[in-house]
């Protein structure tokens, strides 16, 4: 039973192990780069408008209002609702931007791979 059956190699499983290795590597290496990216991604802000630029609303890369403006004339007491909707509808397009942006700069690294877990 000589030595290489003391060391546990078989014949031709020696690439394996270093291709395998190589792969976690890369893998290290993109999680890295995706934590940096989300970092710069959180810094970011988009700034939406509804009404014709009556209500403005600004939000953070984390999903986080971060200001919300509103032109005096928007503001009617008869008509609280089309204020509310003007509201809603500024921030849920802040909201679909950010996401697109996240979604198109995770794909850029990522290259458009389906990888569980990371989004």
């Amino acid at each position: 039973m000589g030595r290489g059956m003391k060391a546990g190699k078989k014949p031709g499983a020696g690439g394996g192990g270093s291709s395998m290795q190589k792969q976690l590597q890369q893998l290290q290496q993109v999680q890295r780069r995706m934590e940096q990216m989300q970092a710069e991604l959180d810094e970011k802000e988009v700034e939406t408008t509804a009404g014709g630029g009556a209500v403005s609303v600004t939000v953070s890369g984390k999903k986080e209002i971060k200001k919300i403006t509103l032109k005096p004339e928007v503001v009617d007491p008869d008509d609280v609702e089309m204020l509310e909707d003007l509201i809603m509808v500024a921030v849920n397009e802040g909201l679909r931007q950010v996401e697109e942006m996240s979604q198109s700069e995770m794909g850029k690294l990522t290259g458009g791979l389906a990888i569980p877990g990371l989004m």
